[in-house]
Parts: C-alpha cells; sequence; structure tokens
C-alpha cells in the first residue's frame, strides 16, 4: 500500500480522531506539548498583521506552554489556544483544523505524526456530498423514492 492509497475518507477519520485522542491525553495529564501544522490551514482571530502573518513558516511550530495551554481547548474539528505574535506580542486566538497538524512534540521527542497530506480535499468532499444529497431530496419523485425504503 501507498501512502497516496492512506488518502481515503476513512482514514482521514482514523487519523482525526487520534489526533484529537492524543491532545485530549496531553490536557487530562496536563502535558505541555508542541505542534507542528500547515499554517495556510490556521485560521486567527482577529487577523494577523499582514508582515507577522508572512513571516511565519509554511510549516510553522506552536508550543503550547503557559498562557497559551492554559486557553487552549479542543473539539471534534479544531484545537484553539491563545498566543503572542511579533516583538508587541500581538494576541490572537489561534484555530487549528486538526488533520492540519502534521507532528505532536511533549519535550524533543514527536508522539504523532500525520501523513495526511490535504486536508482542504476532505471539505471540499463533505461539501459535495451534501450538495448531492440535497440535489437528490430537492425533487419530489426522489424523496418519495427514499420514503418508500
Amino acid at each position: 500500500m501507498s501512502i497516496e492509497d492512506l488518502e481515503t475518507k476513512e482514514f482521514r477519520e482514523i487519523m482525526r480522531e487520534h489526533i484529537l485522542n492524543t491532545i485530549e491525553y496531553m490536557f487530562d495529564n496536563n502535558e505541555e506539548f508542541g505542534i507542528a501544522c500547515e499554517i495556510d490551514d490556521v485560521h486567527f482571530n482577529p487577523e494577523l498583521p499582514k508582515e507577522i502573518k508572512e513571516s511565519l513558516p509554511k510549516m510553522t511550530f506552536f508550543m503550547l506552554a503557559n498562557y497559551s495551554f492554559e486557553s487552549a481547548s479542543v473539539d471534534d474539528e479544531y484545537l484553539s489556544f491563545e498566543a503572542g505574535f511579533g516583538k508587541d506580542n500581538f494576541g490572537a486566538l489561534v484555530q487549528v483544523p486538526l488533520l492540519s497538524i502534521k507532528q505532536l512534540f511533549v519535550g524533543e521527542y514527536p508522539v504523532l505524526i500525520n501523513i495526511i497530506s490535504n486536508t482542504q480535499e476532505v471539505q471540499e468532499e463533505e461539501k459535495s456530498e451534501i450538495n448531492s444529497m440535497s440535489a437528490l431530496l430537492n425533487n419530489p419523485k426522489n424523496a418519495k423514492l427514499i420514503k418508500k425504503r
């Protein structure tokens, strides 16, 4: 099996759950950790100033320690935490899609590696499936067929 063969919806779900469970374990054990993530998928609120955002590498490392760790939370889709950026410590809420987390570190040791390459494909696939089902159900003849089953 090649790595490309693992780019399935089922494997993405397994990986998402693994990332979620690992982060929850870190929280439950009060263990600070770092993540390496794809910065293009990360959301900042408020938006970072342009010069700060452009200075972040494509693969960015965040250390969740002290206040960032204390402010952190996780749900089924995102790891969120507050962090300061730049020389003026510009504060922002950082939201990282779980599948954008490529590695999780405790100290210098990687404890999780995520090989999923494109998180946006999943979002597009899910939208496409929802739109296809909506189109199917919008036709009254199709709705009748589904109800008969």
